[in-house]
């Protein structure tokens, strides 16, 4: 039973996405905070004790990346919709996610199976995409944050979203070439 508090944890995660927009799009931004904080001690909580417990688990290595793409999805769409970031910063996060998942569909489809991890570049862009959408936020709650900081922030995201972008996909390709020169 203790053993799947950890996959429990990461799917309650995932299920935070619907009220976190909800909030967002009613402009109850310090409720959209507590949701957020929520999600942020469930993701530290449930790694924490999936080590701890030795529980981890395929399905929750599968599911926690799923939880974090979800959330961070999520509220960039709805900071847009409400106006809080422009659209192309939104579209510039989700458009590196399809990349990354279509270059994976083709690596699977046309070399075969592979063992996903993320990159360091890739960690560093979820940490960048969560502290500016907290930022975002926080700005709403505590409106004394200048608006160079959220300028700032955005050319991180937008930095951070092409550089591990094209970083995952020139490691695939090189993958994909030593893959196709051992076959032959």
């Amino acid at each position: 039973m203790l053993r799947q508090l950890p996959n429990s944890l990461t799917f309650a995660r995932l299920l935070l996405a619907l009220p976190l927009g909800w909030l967002i799009l009613r402009e109850q931004y310090d409720w959209a905070l507590a949701i957020g904080a929520m999600a942020g001690v469930s993701d530290a909580l449930d790694g924490f004790l999936a080590r701890r417990l030795n529980a981890l688990s395929r399905f929750g290595a599968v599911l926690d990346p799923i939880a974090d793409k979800l959330l961070i999805t999520v509220t960039f769409i709805c900071l847009a919709e409400v106006g809080l970031l422009p659209w192309y910063l939104a579209i510039a996060v989700i458009a590196r996610d399809l990349v990354i998942v279509l270059g994976a569909i083709c690596y699977y489809r046309f070399i075969g199976p592979f063992e996903f991890a993320a990159t360091g570049l890739s960690k560093g862009n979820m940490a960048v995409q969560i502290s500016f959408c907290v930022l975002v936020l926080l700005s709403q709650v505590v409106p004394i944050i200048p608006g160079q900081i959220l300028l700032a922030g955005t050319a991180a995201v937008l930095f951070m979203a092409a550089a591990s972008g094209f970083d995952y996909v020139m490691s695939w390709t090189i993958k994909a070439i030593e893959s196709r020169k051992t076959k032959e």
